[in-house]
């Protein structure tokens, strides 16, 4: 919006040529998003809490040091989406349709996450939308979206998976492409979700994933840089770093909110926009891979509750004293703090390891 008015000026105003530089632009994103965060974030607090008497309902099965956090207000996600959805519009190319199929995304899985919230909120139960249900549309949701991404892909790579680590070697999936960026997409969604569960714990490792996407993307999108890595060359892709810089505005002004003891609750709202545009995002940047590594947190959180509702079914056994695995630390003893700084710890970890596989290959 603001971008294309901007650059319109141009050939009057010759210093207007920085804005078409992303770097720049990506770096405004961020500070206008942050801002809007800080502008929307008590005001939101305070309107959500007059609709909402009783705040979240808190899970009957969950730690018991969690119900001293009843009252709280959730939906705190809606503070991270209109930051993101502003900041990007204002200072992205709005030609582009890799912006416009990742905001597609978000939107969307953040309007799952809307409806989820507002059925527990409504009936003060923590089921909302049943499982199959959500999955159903989520998968829609990603199946038209990576139709869109790869008819405006180049054909040599429009459905092939890039392994990291290795020079130039792109395994080709042909029409399989689309379910496995559908599990992608989905699958980070919720993984990011299950790791929502204590106070700041899933919105900094967000924050640094799309920091780390925010480079990829930049790099894979210069032909220059993508050449010298030996990574794929996506025209256009270099775009979305506006977008995952939004994010971490708008992640750092919710974390001032939502650092313990949280004033709001990102909701399911949050968790599954943001989850599911990391997702979009290393799908559009033929990253996927890559995203296991950086988001290998989400992973873990995500693994942690298929193992034990599986070794449930089969043997009877729990291997976890509570899933996800946070909640397995907080049974031993650890202090919420504590889970969520060492997690934080792990998440760079983790982001270091990924990048690494730009170069070590």
């Amino acid at each position: 919006m603001l971008y294309h008015i901007l650059t319109s000026y141009i050939p009057e105003i010759s210093s207007f040529n920085i804005f078409k530089y992303i770097t720049f632009r990506s770096a405004l994103a961020m500070i206008t998003a942050l801002l809007i965060s800080f502008m929307l974030g008590g005001r939101l607090i305070n309107f959500l809490k007059s609709l909402q008497n009783e705040g979240q309902p808190i899970r009957e099965d969950g730690p018991k040091s969690h119900l001293n956090k009843k009252g709280t207000p959730t939906m705190g996600g809606l503070m991270i989406i209109l930051s993101v959805l502003s900041a990007t519009l204002i200072w992205s190319d709005l030609t582009n349709p890799f912006v416009l199929v990742t905001l597609f995304v978000f939107m969307s899985f953040g309007l799952i996450g809307f409806i989820d919230d507002y059925k527990k909120l409504r009936y003060k139960n923590s089921k909302g939308v049943p499982g199959r249900i959500k999955l159903l549309w989520q998968f829609i949701i990603s199946f038209i979206a990576t139709y869109i991404i790869t008819y405006n892909t180049a054909p040599e790579i429009a459905h092939s998976l890039s392994v990291p680590f290795f020079k130039n070697v792109n395994i080709h999936l042909g029409l399989f492409y689309f379910i496995f960026a559908a599990i992608v997409i989905t699958g980070s969604s919720n993984a990011v979700n299950l790791t929502d569960g204590l106070d700041g714990l899933a919105i900094g490792p967000v924050v640094i994933a799309s920091a780390c996407f925010a480079l990829i993307c930049y790099l894979t999108g210069n032909a220059i840089f993508s050449d010298y890595l030996r990574i794929p060359n996506i025209a256009g892709v270099g775009e979305i770093s506006v977008f995952c810089c939004a994010i971490i505005g708008a992640g750092l002004g919710f974390l001032w909110y939502n650092a313990p003891p949280a004033q709001i609750f990102m909701g399911d709202v949050g968790s599954l926009a943001i989850g599911s545009a990391l997702g979009v995002v290393s799908v559009l940047c033929k990253h996927e891979i890559v995203l296991a590594i950086i988001g290998g947190l989400f992973v873990i959180e995500a693994l942690s509750v298929m193992i034990q509702v599986f070794c449930f079914k089969m043997w009877g056994y729990r291997p976890f004293k509570m899933a996800p695995i946070h909640h397995h630390f907080e049974s031993l003893g650890w202090s919420e703090t504590k889970v969520v700084i060492r997690f934080w710890i792990i998440a760079i970890i983790f982001a270091l390891i990924g990048l690494a596989t730009l170069k070590l290959r």
